[in-house]
């Protein structure tokens, strides 16, 4: 096994091509900032000349200056048909101005014969005559074998040509992809070894995860004897994407006791792992491995409990390390530990023995039968404990409120109109707002009843709103859970309501959703 990693992200390129994924020019930009941060060696910054945004991307990181990555030009081997000195793909990689150059070429015969039409010594002559071109220009090259582990099962001998035609012409590192995703660990490791014996010098590893073993695969070449790793942040890439860094990093350093990054870069992957995801404007995936919000998030009491004596009984790893941290999370399997946990989280004095502990526990289980969940929403279970403990502000009394849905055409949109009275500080407030829908114009009518008295409100934006059928059977008469999340620009809270009226389930909601932010963020 190596006990040095290179470790290469290409999310600006092959993340890109994930579904639903489209940076600008600013966004990539801005994601390798943070990649060079997080202490990355080297980042595929795209592929020069394929399109305008990437010629434009190219020109701009000339002017940044990285701290600890270098950047990379990403093309293909010149076309059969060129000269090398003649090929555009090759000019545009040269004229983007880095260092390093990662080359991809055809290793399966397959692609040789039926995709490029070609005899496969031709292939092996675009191979050597490419890197040897950029290396004449100076440049530095890695060489992308391109599905190389199904073009090893089909023709060995073949496969292993190219590797060389890469090698004797300067290629610095030859990268072996599973570009179909479709390798099992046991072949992985058996190719390689042979890779290794017969090529020698400095081999990687670029997985796909079409089978869900871009992680594993990777893993295995490494303790194989790979030297570097490619893979992208959050795992994002074509089709079912590619080897997830977010996970290979901490199993690299802390399970394979391999020091590819230093341990406070390591504190910022789940820092870099949100970043990356909200520029892509994607929801962060809670169950993902290390950087997940519920990587290390405990609900089964006796869990919780064991916890709390010892973290190791149900963490591989200390949270803090990857930058994340432990939650306990409320619903009706917790016990008192869950409670107590919570509790202290909060900072709410809670014993052991207080009597308040059975009766939060026992409203706990009532209102999650009623269909309460509290997994989202910590903004009204934190309320649900100061109340039961007395420490509940009347901030408003509602009076009454109407919520009117109009619609006149058929192809028109409908118009919402909410009016509320409430009483304010021993004054009547009676306000009206329209709104996107109803649930909108009855949240513009409260805030603009209470936002005078309270100014603080004007922080609040409501960020995200579901609604759930809890039991289907009674159709359209059925009883819904209303989640909202809000934030002020410094913390998010969520917040829920239950019942069979949507519009009454989402004014608990909204309720909570102020009173959050009044009672517990302004002390």
């Amino acid at each position: 096994m190596a006990t040095q990693i290179t470790l290469y992200d290409t999310c600006l390129r092959d993340g890109a091509q994930s579904e639903d994924v489209s940076y600008s020019v600013e966004d990539k930009l801005r994601i390798v900032r943070k990649l060079d941060e997080l202490g990355l060696h080297f980042i595929e910054g795209g592929w020069p000349g394929a399109n305008p945004k990437d010629i434009l991307f190219f020109q701009e990181m000339k002017k940044l200056e990285l701290k600890s990555a270098q950047l990379v030009a990403f093309g293909a081997t010149r076309r059969w048909r060129n000269k090398a000195s003649e090929d555009q793909v090759l000019k545009d990689l040269i004229d983007a101005g880095t260092e390093w150059i990662t080359l991809f070429g055809k290793s399966w015969d397959l692609h040789v014969t039926d995709a490029l039409g070609i005899t496969l010594n031709q292939n092996l002559e675009m191979i050597s005559d490419s890197i040897a071109y950029l290396k004449s220009k100076g440049k530095r090259v890695f060489y992308d074998a391109e599905h190389f582990f199904n073009g090893y099962l089909a023709r060995p001998d073949y496969a292993l040509k190219t590797l060389e035609a890469a090698r004797d012409a300067g290629a610095e590192c030859l990268i072996l992809c599973d570009t179909n995703g479709g390798m099992m660990p046991w072949q992985i490791k058996d190719i390689i070894a042979v890779v290794i014996k017969e090529i020698g010098g400095a081999i990687g590893i670029h997985a796909h995860n079409d089978s869900e073993l871009a992680v594993a695969n990777s893993l295995t070449a490494v303790a194989e004897g790979v030297s570097h790793v490619q893979g992208t942040i959050n795992g994002f890439g074509e089709r079912c994407g590619n080897a997830n860094l977010c996970s290979i990093l901490p199993n690299l350093k802390l399970k394979m006791g391999i020091d590819c990054l230093s341990d406070r870069q390591l504190q910022k992957l789940r820092e870099v792992s949100r970043y990356v995801s909200e520029i892509a404007n994607l929801s962060h995936n809670k169950h993902q491995a290390y950087v997940g919000d519920a990587a290390f998030a405990h609900k089964g009491g006796i869990h919780v409990h064991a916890v709390r004596k010892n973290p190791e009984t149900y963490e591989h790893i200390a949270p803090e390390k990857v930058g994340n941290s432990r939650r306990i999370l409320i619903s009706d399997y917790s016990g008192k530990s869950n409670l107590l946990e919570k509790a202290k989280a909060y900072n709410i004095d809670l014993c052991d023995n207080s009597p308040e502990v059975q009766t939060l526990l026992q409203k706990l289980k009532v209102l999650e039968h009623a269909g309460f969940q509290f997994e989202g929403a910590e903004g009204s279970f934190e309320l649900m404990m100061n109340r039961a403990l007395g420490e509940k502000s009347t901030f408003f009394d509602l009076i009454g409120f109407r919520v009117i849905d109009e619609k006149y055409k058929m192809n028109e949109k409908s118009i919402s109109e909410a009016t509320i009275r409430l009483s304010v500080k021993g004054e009547v407030e009676h306000t009206a707002a329209t709104g996107a829908g109803p649930v909108d114009a009855l949240d513009h009518a409260l805030r603009r009843a209470l936002e005078k008295f309270y100014p603080v409100l004007s922080e609040v934006k409501l960020l995200d709103y579901k609604v759930r059928v809890l039991t289907g059977k009674s159709g359209t008469a059925s009883r819904v859970r209303v989640l909202i999340e809000s934030g002020d620009g410094k913390r998010k809270w969520g917040t829920v309501g239950v019942s069979e009226n949507i519009i009454s389930a989402s004014w608990q909601a909204l309720v909570d959703s102020i009173e959050y932010k009044l009672l517990i963020l302004n002390r």
